[in-house]
C-alpha cells in the first residue's frame, strides 16, 4: 500500500469533500481517502499494484475537481495577488452592473442608452454583455455543480448552478420577447441576479481562502526555517552547495551565526545551538562530538563539522511537516457528522425548491415570480458556513497546537483530549529528564570498579534505553574505553545480554532474574539504595549478581505544578513504570502521585491500559515512546515525550516536541475549546439556514419581508464569514 497526498482544486464546501470522498473510495484499489477542504487536498492510501497516480488523478477528475499534482507548500502570494486583481476587477463591473440595472430604482441619474423604458433593447442587450464575463468568472461552480449532480453527490455549486442557469435560460427567454418587440418583458430579466451571485460567491471564496492561507502559516514556517545553502567538505575543500544538493553521509560544515542545514551527528568541534523552534528551550544547548543537530537550529559560537543523516523528506522539520498535514487530512467524528448532514442536506433543499416552484405556479403566481423564489432558496440555502464549521476550527485548532510544540497526528484528538480522566505516566523520560548519573556502585565481583563499569558500559553503550546515558557519561568522565561487543541482545522491558572478552553479561532489572532465574541475595542494599530514590541495575555472570547499581534521575522541573493541576481537574494520575517500587513510590511521592505501578514489562503497560479502558476511564498515556509503545498504542490517547530527533514515533497519536508535561493540560485547554467553537459554528450554520429558508420560501410575505437571490447570496456570504471569524477566535 501507498500513501499520497494530492492538491485538489475546485472543491467549495463540504459537500464537495465528502461527495469526492465516497467517489473515491468506490473505486478498485483504493483503500482509503480523507479529503481535507480547508487544505485543499486528500490523503489517499492505495494499492501501486492495482492503481497509478494518473488513474487516481483521472477519477478525481471525473467526480468534478482537478488534481494538481503532489500537495507541496508553495509560495502562495503570487497566486493571491493574481486573484487579488481579477477580484477587484470584477467589483468594478459588479458596480457598473448594478448601476445599470438596479440605479433608476433608487433614483440615480440613468444615461439614456441604458434607460429600460426609452431603449428597451439596448439595455437588455447591455445587461447580457456585462453578465457574460461573470459567467465565465463563476463557470467552475456551475460546472463543477453539474458534475456533482451526474455523479449523484450534489453539492453547495450544484445549488448554485442550478439556479444561475434557470435565472439566465428565462431571462434569455424574456430578451427574445422584447427584440420581438414584448417590451413589457424587459421587467422579467434577471441577469444581473445570476452575476451577482456569482459574485457574492467568489467574494465568500476569496475571503475563506485569505482565511485558510493564514491557517498555513505555522506550516510555511517550518518549511522556510532552513537555509537554502551549506558548505560541505568535498576532497579536503569546502565546497557552497544547495541544500538539494546535501547526500546522506556528507560531511557539513557549520560556523557561527549560520543555521544546521540538515539533521546529522557532530564529528568534530562543539558550539551552542538555539533549538526553541523545536524543543521550546529558550537557552542555548550546548552540543559536542557524538550528539545530534537538528535542521533550521542556529550555531551560535562554535566551529562544528557534523555527517549528514536525515535529509530531505526524512528531516525533523519535513515530519513535522508531514506531520501536521496529515492530522488536518484525518477527521474527527463530529466532522464526519456534518458531512453526512451536508449530503441529505443539499438534495433536501432542491426537492424545497421545486416543490415551491410548483406550488407558487399552482396558485397563481407569475412564471417570473415562482423562478425568482426558486433560486433564492438555492442560493440562499448554501451549507457553506455548514462545510466551514467544523474543518477551519480543527485546522486553526492544529496550527496553535503546532506553535505550541504539540504535534496531533489524528484531528480526532482535538475532539477527544477534553474527555480525559486518567492520565498515565511512565516515569523514566517522562516525569523525569532521563539525565541519569551513576549514584552508587556495590561491587560484588572479584574485578576492580573501573573494570567492572568498562565492561558494563561496553554493553550499555549499545542499548537504546535512557539509561545508558549514565553509563556512557561515566566512562568518558574516567576516560575509559570501550570494549568490544559479540551476539548483543536487547531484551526489551528486562534488559540486554552480550559477550565481553568470552563472558556473557546479563544486565538490567529485577525482572531479569526473574526471567533467568538468578537469585539475589543482596535484597538489604537493594532497598537501602533504592529508598535514595535509585533506579537499581543489577549485573550479573553464570547465575550469579556480580554488581548492583545505582542510577539517579532528575525530576522535571514543572511536574509537580502539573500533577496540581491534574488534580484541581479531577483527573487522576498514575505512574506506570518498570523501575523497582521503593523508587518509583520515592519519585511518586516527591511529585504528588498517590497510585503507582512499577516493576512491570512492556506487555503488562499494555494491560494495564486495557484494564483502565474496561472500568471506562478515558486514558492519556504519556511516554518516551520506545519501551513504551504497546501501553502508547493501547491508550485512547497516545503523548510521546519528542526525544532526540526521533519524531516519527508511530505508536503515539500526540508528540510534544518541548519535552513540557504542562502540554498535555494545553492539549486538554485546546481541546475543550475547539469543540466548543465548532458546536458554536454548527449552531450558527443550522440556525442560518432555519431563519433563511422559510423567508425565501416567503413565509415572511405578509409582514413585508422577502428576499431576492442576490440578497440571498450576500446573506449566505455573511453567514460563512460569521462562522471564518468565530473559528480565528481559537488563534487567541
Amino acid at each position: 500500500m501507498k500513501k499520497i497526498i494530492l492538491s485538489i482544486d475546485g472543491m467549495t464546501c463540504s459537500a464537495c469533500s465528502n461527495g469526492l470522498e465516497k467517489y473515491l473510495k468506490k473505486q478498485k484499489g483504493i483503500k482509503e481517502v480523507s479529503v481535507n477542504l480547508i487544505m485543499a487536498n486528500s490523503l489517499i492510501e492505495y494499492d501501486e499494484n492495482i492503481l497509478t497516480q494518473e488513474q487516481i488523478e483521472n477519477y478525481i477528475q471525473e467526480a468534478g475537481f482537478k488534481s494538481l499534482g503532489i500537495y507541496q507548500e508553495k509560495d502562495i502570494e503570487k497566486k493571491r495577488k493574481s486573484e487579488k486583481i481579477k477580484f477587484i476587477s470584477f467589483t468594478v463591473l459588479a458596480i457598473i452592473l448594478m448601476y445599470v440595472s438596479m440605479g433608476h430604482m433608487v433614483g440615480l441619474p440613468t444615461l439614456s442608452i441604458w434607460n429600460m423604458h426609452t431603449n428597451p433593447i439596448l439595455y437588455t442587450v447591455s445587461l447580457l454583455i456585462i453578465t457574460i464575463p461573470f459567467l465565465i468568472y463563476g463557470w467552475d461552480i456551475i460546472k463543477n455543480g453539474y458534475k456533482n449532480l451526474i455523479h449523484k453527490t450534489p453539492n453547495m455549486d450544484t445549488l448554485v448552478g442550478i439556479g444561475v442557469v434557470s435565472s439566465m435560460i428565462y431571462s434569455l427567454y424574456s430578451m427574445y420577447k422584447v427584440i420581438q418587440g414584448n417590451y413589457e418583458y424587459v421587467e422579467n430579466l434577471y441577469f444581473e441576479s445570476a452575476a451577482i451571485v456569482i459574485f457574492f460567491i467568489k467574494l465568500g471564496r476569496y475571503i475563506d481562502g485569505i482565511s485558510k492561507d493564514k491557517t498555513k502559516e505555522a506550516i510555511q514556517n517550518l518549511v522556510k526555517i532552513t537555509p537554502n545553502h551549506a558548505s560541505i567538505k568535498k576532497d579536503g575543500k569546502e565546497k557552497r552547495v544547495t541544500l538539494d544538493e546535501i547526500q546522506k553521509g556528507d560531511i557539513v560544515l557549520c560556523k557561527p551565526g549560520e543555521k544546521i542545514a540538515v539533521d546529522g551527528e557532530i564529528i568534530s568541534g562543539q558550539a551552542h545551538i538555539d533549538e526553541a523552534f523545536i524543543t521550546g528551550e529558550s537557552k542555548p544547548v550546548s552540543k559536542k562530538e557524538g550528539q545530534m543537530v537538528i535542521a533550521g537550529s542556529i550555531n551560535y559560537d562554535g566551529y562544528i563539522e557534523y555527517k549528514a543523516q536525515r535529509i530531505g523528506k526524512d528531516s525533523t522539520i519535513s515530519e513535522i511537516v508531514r506531520l501536521v498535514i496529515e492530522a488536518t487530512n484525518t477527521k474527527a467524528p463530529i466532522a464526519k457528522l456534518a458531512d453526512k448532514v451536508s449530503g441529505y442536506f443539499v438534495p433536501a433543499v432542491i426537492a424545497i425548491a421545486i416543490v415551491t416552484f410548483i406550488v407558487y405556479l399552482f396558485i397563481g403566481q407569475s412564471f417570473a415570480s415562482s423562478l425568482t423564489t426558486f433560486v433564492t432558496i438555492l442560493v440562499v440555502a448554501c451549507p457553506c458556513s455548514l462545510g466551514l464549521a467544523t474543518p477551519l476550527a480543527i485546522v486553526v485548532s492544529e496550527g496553535v497546537c503546532a506553535k505550541k510544540g504539540i504535534l496531533v497526528k489524528k484531528s480526532e484528538i482535538l475532539e477527544n483530549a477534553q474527555k480525559v480522566d486518567t492520565v498515565v505516566f511512565d516515569k523514566t523520560g517522562t516525569l523525569t529528564y532521563g539525565t541519569l548519573k551513576v549514584a552508587e556502585i556495590l561491587n560484588y565481583s572479584n574485578l576492580e570498579e573501573e573494570k567492572l563499569m568498562q565492561v558494563v558500559g561496553s554493553l550499555e553503550a549499545k542499548s537504546n534505553h535512557p539509561i545508558r546515558r549514565a553509563f556512557i557519561d561515566y566512562l568518558e568522565q574516567k576516560q575509559i574505553e570501550l570494549n568490544n561487543v559479540e551476539n548483543f541482545q536487547d531484551i526489551t522491558g528486562y534488559g540486554i545480554i552480550g559477550n565481553i572478552e568470552k563472558q556473557e553479561l546479563i544486565i538490567g532489572n529485577s525482572k531479569i532474574l526473574e526471567k533467568y532465574e538468578i537469585e539475589n541475595p543482596y535484597q538489604e542494599d537493594e532497598k537501602r539504595i533504592a529508598q535514595k530514590g535509585n533506579s537499581i541495575v543489577y549485573v550479573a555472570k553464570n547465575k550469579q549478581i556480580m554488581a548492583l547499581i545505582g542510577v539517579n534521575d532528575i525530576i522535571r522541573e514543572n511536574v509537580k505544578e502539573v500533577i496540581e493541576e491534574f488534580a484541581k481537574r479531577n483527573i487522576e494520575t498514575i505512574m506506570l513504570t518498570g523501575d523497582n517500587t521503593e523508587t518509583a513510590e520515592k519519585v511518586a511521592k516527591d511529585i504528588g502521585i498517590t497510585k503507582v505501578i512499577a516493576g512491570v514489562i512492556p506487555s503488562q503497560k499494555a494491560d494495564t491500559i486495557k484494564k483502565l479502558k474496561e472500568e471506562n476511564k478515558y486514558v492519556l498515556m504519556c511516554g518516551d515512546g520506545i519501551n513504551d509503545s504497546p501501553a502508547l498504542a493501547s491508550s485512547d490517547i497516545g503523548v510521546s515525550i519528542h526525544s532526540g530527533t526521533d519524531i516519527a514515533m508511530d505508536s503515539s497519536s500526540v508528540i510534544l516536541t518541548r519535552n513540557d508535561l504542562d502540554s498535555i493540560l494545553k492539549l486538554i485547554d485546546i481541546s475543550k475549546k475547539t469543540i466548543k467553537n465548532i458546536k458554536q459554528n454548527l449552531f450558527w450554520a443550522f440556525f442560518y439556514n432555519s431563519l433563511m429558508i422559510p423567508i425565501a420560501i416567503g413565509v415572511m410575505k405578509p409582514f413585508g419581508i422577502a428576499i431576492n437571490p442576490m440578497i440571498a447570496s450576500l446573506a449566505m456570504m455573511l453567514s460563512s464569514i460569521t462562522v471564518i471569524l468565530n473559528a480565528l477566535r481559537l488563534k487567541k
